[in-house]
């Protein structure tokens, strides 16, 4: 396959998204975590499923920046005309960037669960309440 010098630079906008929406949710993260207050029974599950989350966008970020990277090396080879390297590594380049949509996906997942512990909380508290 014979991609241009234009193919992988397209990929740049989106990455560059990307990461700014994982910093985004990192800075959430963090916030919740340094607002976060020991008031209730699900306090364990809260704090085990902070620590999932916080992983996980680490790798999040991890797999983008790599992706990033690469696109930036893919470009590089095809510019210096190694056309077969090239794309190659702009092939790796979007499986790490598959690899950080997906685990994007898992962090939406437990990021769920952590709002149904909340909620689950909630509940009791306005139970004990009646």
């Amino acid at each position: 396959m014979n991609i241009t010098l234009t193919t992988p630079a397209m990929l740049f906008p989106a990455i560059s998204l990307l990461l700014l929406a994982y910093t985004n949710r990192f800075v959430t993260l963090a916030t919740i975590i340094r607002n976060f207050v020991d008031n209730s029974d699900s306090t364990h599950k809260q704090i085990a499923n902070l620590r999932k989350r916080i992983q996980l966008i680490k790798r999040m970020q991890e797999a983008g920046v790599a992706s990033f990277f690469l696109c930036v090396l893919s470009m590089l080879a095809i510019y210096l005309n190694y056309q077969v390297a090239g794309s190659w590594i702009f092939g790796l380049s979007l499986i790490l960037l598959l690899w950080s949509l997906w685990l994007s996906v898992a962090e939406i997942r437990i990021s769920v669960e952590a709002l149904d512990v909340y909620l689950q909380s909630l509940n009791i508290q306005t139970n004990k309440k009646k």
